[in-house]
């Protein structure tokens, strides 16, 4: 483990070592980035968000000014260009970084990710479409219905828990263990606060980032169905889609082979 000071003092903590490494940056938002630990990927550096993981708390979680937080471990590494991933909510912090610091980064891997930053809308409709091709699963009808609930504008934890299986491409051992995975709730709810960004203007912010960019998506991603999914590589001048036949939103445990061929393809 590594750490380093950002430029409002806040001593952040990050895993992982070696040349020219795939940074990689949590989602959740704000969960630690130890869940990232199991990605079949070489040469990875996870970085603990201001919070999370062995980094220290901070006054301020937002998700832009993080993003100096991100060109603050670039300087501490002493890198002049950067690898980035960015996973579900660590997508945001990714494209804002990238829109901002263009010329220090040499390739965006984004997996799974949020596509609130961008404005797409993911509608219900969008979510059933998906949900429903899960029919045959054991875990389908008591899913389904905290799903009903949540369509129906019940927002209680209740709900949101139980349709963690429509997540994963497999509901197993494995998926139960990250879901269960620690994360500061109260930076979580800093992350997206209001003035974080602007979509329409990261939009056109994305259409003129000359970055190789791969997004990667789970053809039974709830959170990212496949057709919103090219709604967003669609923004990018150099993106290349790959959706992940059978995956969920962490589509390094449902095929861990597929994940890291598609990965190692970075455009």
């Amino acid at each position: 483990m590594g750490t380093f000071t950002t430029s409002d003092g806040v001593t952040l903590a990050y895993h992982g070592e070696g040349p020219d490494p795939l940074i990689c940056l949590p989602g959740g938002p704000m969960q630690a980035s130890s869940y990232l630990g199991g990605l079949p990927l070489g040469n990875v550096l996870r970085l603990d968000l201001r919070g999370t993981g062995e980094s220290a708390e901070a006054d301020d979680y937002r998700v832009d000014r993080q993003v100096d937080d991100v060109e603050a471990l670039r300087r501490h590494l002493g890198l002049d260009v950067i690898s980035l991933l960015g996973h579900s909510a660590g997508g945001t912090l990714a494209i804002l970084y990238a829109t901002r610091f263009p010329r220090h980064v040499k390739e965006l891997v984004l997996i799974t990710p949020s596509p609130r930053v961008a404005g797409i809308d993911v509608t219900d409709a969008d979510r059933r479409e998906i949900a429903e091709q899960r029919h045959a699963e054991p875990w389908f009808e008591q899913a389904y219905a905290a799903f009903q609930q949540i369509w129906a504008g019940n927002f209680t934890p209740e709900a949101f828990k139980g349709i963690t299986p429509f997540l994963h491409g497999r509901w197993d051992a494995q998926a139960r263990q990250l879901d269960d995975h620690p994360r500061n709730d109260d930076a979580a709810r800093g992350y997206y606060a209001e003035g974080a960004f602007d979509p329409e203007q990261v939009r056109e912010q994305i259409k003129s980032l000359d970055v190789p960019t791969l997004l990667l998506a789970g053809e039974l991603d709830v959170s990212l169905p496949p057709k919103r999914a090219q709604e967003y590589a669609d923004f990018f001048p150099r993106a290349q889609l790959v959706v992940q036949p059978g995956a969920g939103h962490y589509p390094w445990l449902d095929d861990p082979e597929a994940f890291a061929a598609t990965v190692q393809r970075i455009p």
